[in-house]
């Protein structure tokens, strides 16, 4: 199987980066403003990429400020059953978010575009996090 893994260092507490990744606001700011989410274990998330492209995260792992665990249970066929899990650990005042999107059954075309994409998610985490303004999907020119 093969995972896609990305480090980010962000120039925010961890508290900030863990409530961008598990609050509507944030989650708006950063992926999609089309979403229906719960900081809570087992509530599943909802994002919309358009009218027919949904990604349903089931939540399995919360830990305040230190780590958030999504399970893939309805998006596009190679995401399913994937897992998606955000690392954070703070020093000196900096975040450091390692993601890794595990599971993937092969690499394909599709893994490789996702491996871009969640890089740019990282992107546009850092950017609400330092900045206050992030780069959802219905922003992005690609």
């Amino acid at each position: 199987m093969a995972n896609i893994e990305h480090l980010q260092t962000v120039h925010a507490p961890a508290s900030k980066v863990y409530e961008t990744l598990t609050a509507a606001e944030g989650l708006s700011e950063i992926w999609t403003n089309e979403l229906i989410v719960n900081n809570q274990i087992g509530f599943v998330n909802e994002f919309r990429f358009g009218s027919d492209d949904v990604t349903k995260m089931k939540i399995e792992e919360l830990i305040p400020n230190k780590k958030v665990v999504w399970h893939c249970i309805d998006s596009d066929a190679e995401w399913i059953g994937t897992m998606i899990s955000f690392d954070i650990e703070e020093k000196n005042g900096k975040s450091f978010l390692t993601l890794r999107h595990m599971n993937w059954k092969e690499v394909t075309p599709f893994y490789r575009s996702c491996n871009y994409n969640w890089a740019f998610f990282l992107y546009s985490l850092k950017c609400y996090c330092e900045d206050g303004e992030g780069i959802p999907y219905h922003k992005r020119k690609f």
